[in-house]
């Protein structure tokens, strides 16, 4: 199944140390998974990113940050070549799970409705031929 994947932070975690100000040391964070038929199911997940991941010559200042560059930041995190960090299976498993759930059909039976119930409409109870 063919799912299109939207990403959206919904919490950041800073800190500021002797080394750096307003460095992102957490994320909250939301992917949502669309199929062609417009069902969604969707995985919030928490990543988080320690003082010593931090390269001081590659430091972007917070003011300076997009939600592109912090998402591709999780994403490398949530489903890269990192097979330690690496969940997208996860991730992806509990989407897909949702929409299974929004797309099967389930039917509750009432006792009368049976196929056996007596009273189902069904074609031996109305000829009689009930087997007991």
């Amino acid at each position: 199944m063919a799912l299109t994947y939207e990403w959206k932070i919904t919490q950041i975690k800073k800190t500021t140390n002797n080394s750096v100000d307003n460095a992102i040391i957490g994320t909250r964070w939301e992917v949502k998974g669309t199929d062609t038929s417009g069902n969604e199911g969707t995985f919030a997940g928490a990543t988080p990113f320690t003082l010593d991941q931090i390269n001081p010559d590659n430091f972007i200042p917070y003011s300076e940050l997009t939600e592109e560059v912090v998402l591709a930041w999780i994403k490398e995190y949530v489903s890269g070549s990192n097979r330690v960090t690496n969940y997208w299976d996860h991730v992806s498993g509990k989407i897909n799970d949702q929409l299974e759930e929004k797309t099967s059909v389930i039917n509750n039976v009432e006792v009368a409705n049976l196929p056996w119930s007596p009273i189902s409409g069904s074609a031996e109870a109305n000829s009689g031929s009930l087997l007991v």
